[in-house]
């Protein structure tokens, strides 16, 4: 249909007698840019500033929501949540909304909100439509002030989850999409080398967890490739994550062992300290096999530069561990909170006073302990994959500033930092302290690695093309005045490295997992007809029955977990019967998802349910729900809201499915893609806005492999038919 609609505009603007000074009919839409500010908390207000590309003759109407930056990093937050309404009048060009802050008398960091926008009518908005505002703690001057007597450099890195690659990904430049190629360890090395050699301070290298666990240069290789890799920067210091647990004690202590140049012949010297004060393996088993409890794992260490000397205490999530990975049941993880203070106490007492924590306990996490906490002066952090900085403008959702100031018990100056995740960002925080251990000073930037090459769509054309001319320059005098983004070349030892590992990967795929004991068609809703390898008749009743499988594994992997609920259409392909490979289960699920985990009601879940399907038959099929602990009648014949009936749950190993209890609350884990509220899955969004929502980080891919070999053995069977989310099931009407 496009050609003649092409040929019919040509022929019109032929046609069209050209008329001096004749008006331009073809009027560009009005746009509406938003603007925030920077005030205090004793101001009463935030105002955000509403502005019209040129005049309406009508109202131009605006519906917002004053949310915060990120929900998780802030407990309470500085502002009243609020919805309403912007006009802008016809003949105006302006208006502006003010929130209502929040005066509360708590030492507190700076906190950023924005507006979330939900429709406008009468213009478009001017991309990117990221409004943001900054309030600033008026209870405290709690930015770090005084004479340097001593400056450290720390560079470090969190959550890398084995991703060794680098990867392809889109960033607006001057709010054009832009693809790039983002990260990769080997740029880790090349930038870290860097800013070593250029560093006029002394260094320390850390990475703060989640090293290993993630991609199938994990899968096939467990912690080796990555233990190489990371033995060409020789980190100073290693925080265990909760993910180095996955495999177990012995499987960690074995890359714990190799981390140290065993793989690297250029750095045969190096070993890296393993921190983890509040892991406590028992004696006799793989973390603790002699007389040394710190063999492996050590609760502090302290570093010497000089005249000074700098504490580092690293925690691990405690929780999350213990019920999210796979540690022994002899191995204690201690309360994260007592536990620093315990080493802090011991770190004064030996006369230490510039205390670094090293932690893997969550953004948010690092908040409460520094707010609990006396002596801390700063910390590195991980696990929340949380992005600090200013990166709102290249179309990343950073959540805070670089660093974050926060202040302990005694009003005493915390920063706090995170390097985001997938070796996509090295950080570089500047910490000073003044002659009696106090911060004088804490600057940095987060360094966001990207390679050289820059691709963008044209409008004509569905292919990549790259970037010339005055394009490309524009795009690298936007980098060139952007700290926070390095152009990285990979390090050459580290590619060779790399290339070691990603050689066997290539084989990887030919790898056979388990055997699938019987065909296990695909489909989208029941009696749909999707399948490649069984007839209609097969999946007519209760659905299909590779979606089934795959809900069920997640509902086994994510342990915490009471329901899983899973859209049909993020399942691709059929799986027929016999061997099962590494390459069918990212066939079968091809996207770049984890497994997230939301806390609902009852309620909630049967709405979820009702909104996707209605989005299953209104826009895409493949909206349809598939669950694992809970089952359903459904008739799509009846109106919206009231299709679902005789919902009922079952415990994980239990055998008695009761009524689901509309007011109970319930763990809820789906794949990261509909948790954000996609594919018509609405209250998944409400709900992880209000922050009622964990990312456990687990590949949604390498968690269906897990299921397979770890739970099932290696045989993939059919689900019993009593487990199938639909258990009965109308159509809608033809037509």
């Amino acid at each position: 249909m496009k050609k003649p609609i092409l040929i019919l505009a040509m022929l019109a603007a032929l046609l069209t007698p050209a008329v001096a000074g004749a008006q331009d009919v073809s009027v560009a839409p009005l746009t509406v840019s938003i603007t925030g500010a920077t005030v205090s908390e004793g101001d009463g207000v935030m105002p955000f500033t509403f502005t019209l590309s040129g005049v309406s003759d009508s109202d131009v109407k605006i519906r917002v929501q004053a949310k915060t930056h990120k929900r998780e990093a802030f407990a309470k937050t500085d502002f009243v949540k609020t919805r309403g309404t912007i006009v802008i009048p016809a003949g105006e060009t302006s208006a502006t909304f003010n929130v209502e802050l929040i005066d509360d008398d708590i030492a507190e960091g700076p906190e950023r909100m924005r507006l979330k926008i939900k429709w406008v009518r009468g213009a478009k908005f001017k991309a990117p439509p990221r409004p943001r505002g900054t309030i600033i703690d008026d209870d405290s001057d709690i930015e770090p002030a005084g004479d340097t007597a001593f400056e450290l450099k720390v560079l470090h890195v969190n959550d890398t989850h084995s991703h060794l690659e680098p990867a392809s990904t889109d960033l607006s430049f001057a709010g054009k999409d832009t693809r790039i190629e983002l990260g990769g360890f080997s740029r880790v090395i090349t930038k870290i080398n860097e800013l070593k050699d250029s560093s006029e301070t002394p260094v320390v290298t850390i990475s703060a967890g989640d090293a290993i666990s993630g991609t199938l240069f994990y899968s096939q290789f467990k912690g080796q490739a990555t233990a190489a890799m990371m033995n060409q920067v020789c980190f100073d210091i290693f925080e265990l994550g909760n993910h180095e647990f996955d495999d177990g004690d012995e499987s960690l202590a074995v890359f714990l062992n190799n981390i140290g140049g065993i793989y690297n012949p250029h750095s045969a010297a190096c070993r890296t300290t393993i921190l983890g004060a509040n892991v406590k393996p028992a004696q006799g088993t793989p973390l603790y096999p002699n007389d040394d409890p710190e063999q492996f794992i050590k609760p502090f260490t302290i570093k010497t530069y000089g005249d000074d000397q700098v504490g580092f205490v690293g925690l691990d999530i405690a929780g999350k561990t213990r019920n999210s990975s796979s540690p022994l049941d002899t191995t204690e993880f201690l309360d994260e909170v007592e536990t620093a203070q315990t080493y802090v106490d011991e770190l004064t007492a030996q006369g230490i006073d510039k205390i670094v924590l090293v932690t893997h306990i969550q953004f948010v996490n690092d908040l409460d302990v520094a707010s609990k906490v006396v002596g801390v002066d700063a910390i590195i952090g991980g696990d929340s994959h949380t992005l600090l900085g200013d990166f709102a403008d290249f179309g990343l959702n950073e959540q805070g500033e670089y660093p974050t100031f926060t202040t302990d018990p005694a009003g005493n100056t915390v920063c706090i930092v995170q390097a985001w995740e997938y070796s996509a960002i090295v950080g570089e925080l500047n910490i000073g302290w003044d002659d009696q251990g106090r911060i004088s000073s804490c600057n940095g930037v987060p360094h966001l690695l990207v390679g050289d090459s820059f691709l963008r769509r044209p409008e004509a054309d569905a292919d990549r093309a790259p970037i010339e001319g005055d394009d490309l320059t524009e795009v690298l005098d936007i980098i060139a005045a952007n700290p926070q983004i390095s152009i990285v070349q990979p390090d050459v030892n580290g590619d060779a490295t790399l290339e070691f590992f990603a050689a066997q990967i290539e084989a990887l795929g030919n790898t056979v997992i388990g055997t699938v004991t019987e065909d296990l068609c695909l489909e989208r809703i029941p009696g749909q007809g999707r399948s490649n390898l069984c007839d209609v008749s097969a999946t007519a009743e209760h659905g299909g029955d590779i979606q089934q499988a795959v809900t069920h594994a997640f509902w086994n992997r994510s342990f915490e977990a009471d329901i899983a609920i899973q859209n049909s259409g993020g399942v691709r392909i059929d799986v027929p019967a016999g061997p099962l490979t590494i390459a069918d289960a990212y066939t079968v699920l091809p996207f770049a998802n984890t497994l997230v985990n939301l806390e609902m009601t009852g309620t909630e879940i049967a709405q979820v349910l009702e909104e996707a399907a209605e989005f299953a038959l209104a826009d895409s099929t493949g909206a349809y729900p598939y669950a694992s602990g809970l089952r359903w009648s459904v008739d799509l014949s009846q109106p919206n809201g009231e299709r679902f009936s005789n919902l009922e749950v079952k415990a994980k190993g239990g055998s008695e499915w009761t009524p689901l209890d509309l007011a109970a609350t319930y763990t809820v884990v789906t794949n990261s893609f509909v948790a954000g509220g996609r594919d018509g899955y609405i209250t998944f969004g409400t709900v992880s806005d209000d922050g009622r929502v964990v990312d456990t980080f687990l590949d949604y891919a390498k968690s269906f492999i897990d299921y397979v070999q770890q739970d099932l053995a290696g045989v993939l069977p059919k689900i019993p038919t009593d487990e199938y989310s639909t258990q009965n099931f109308i159509p809608a009407p033809a037509g």
